[in-house]
């Protein structure tokens, strides 16, 4: 079950950077920048749950 979240928060994450390229293109900078932080933080999210527990 983990492993299945995990893949789906880095697809999601994939997804908002594909999106972010697709409205800078459009113009909207704002936006696409919320997009990149937001993939980012996913992205740490996936990072940290990863991280071997003694």
């Amino acid at each position: 079950m983990g492993d299945t979240l995990l893949s789906i928060v880095m697809l999601g994450g994939i997804a908002l950077l594909v999106g972010a390229v697709m409205v800078f293109r459009s113009g909207d900078r704002r936006r696409a920048l919320l997009m990149i932080v937001a993939a980012l933080i996913m992205f740490a999210n996936v990072a940290i749950w990863l991280v071997p527990v003694k």
